[in-house]
């Protein structure tokens, strides 16, 4: 029998939806695979998007770019279709129209596509503080060194936490990688992660990596 992976991430479902965002769900989400990216332009991705905040300030950002939000957890899903598309017609608002979305482990998506990022972003990952649960970690050196492939030339991968144990963890599996990092004092990136702030510290930390 097959080894299974490790999940990195917690629960799939939260408390029950609307009957808009379950049409959305059954409706706009198909539609906006990034299985179904034509043309690779200049592409970028976030991992684990929450409620998708970040993820539509990087689509009104970066107009001319395609943005790939991947999330396991339906409800934040729903969230973000649910900014995305208008109240009335549930149609996509113009300026969301670069987003696309991976609804499930990212790892199945990467491991899927040759497509390559200008930025890929990971913030807040689940800690997973308890030794027992380290494992689950998502930033691991095999992981980064995965998501490396996916840098197109001059590429970035921004990742940024506020539990800063994890931090230094993750510092040290780069460590043992080729790749290259740097930890700079970015411009607080807000989402509703950060504002729980479940680590207590001070602001995020950040870490670039380059191939």
């Amino acid at each position: 029998m097959q080894n299974q992976e490790i999940r990195t991430f917690g629960r799939r479902h939260g408390k029950k939806l609307s009957a808009r965002k379950l049409w959305l769900m059954d409706n706009i989400l198909p539609a906006i695979s990034p299985k179904n990216i034509k043309k690779a332009g200049n592409l970028i991705l976030e991992i684990g998007f929450g409620n998708g905040e970040h993820v539509r300030d990087l689509a009104h950002n970066y107009p001319d770019s395609l943005v790939v939000g991947a999330e396991p957890f339906a409800n934040g899903v729903a969230a973000l279709l649910s900014a995305m598309c208008d109240e009335k017609t549930n149609e996509i608002l113009p300026e969301y129209k670069n987003i696309f979305i991976w609804p499930d482990d990212v790892r199945d998506y990467l491991r899927n596509t040759d497509s390559l990022f200008s930025q890929i972003w990971v913030l807040h990952p689940d800690p997973w503080p308890k030794a027992r649960h380290e494992k689950r970690r998502l930033l691991s050196a095999d992981f980064l060194t995965m998501l490396s492939t996916h840098l197109s030339r001059g590429g970035q991968i921004i990742i940024g936490t506020d539990h800063w144990e994890y931090f230094d963890w993750i510092c040290e599996q780069i460590k043992t990688t080729k790749l290259k990092y740097s930890t700079p004092d970015l411009e607080t990136i807000h989402t509703r992660y950060q504002e729980k702030n479940k680590a207590g510290t001070t602001a995020p930390k950040y870490i670039i990596i380059k191939k």
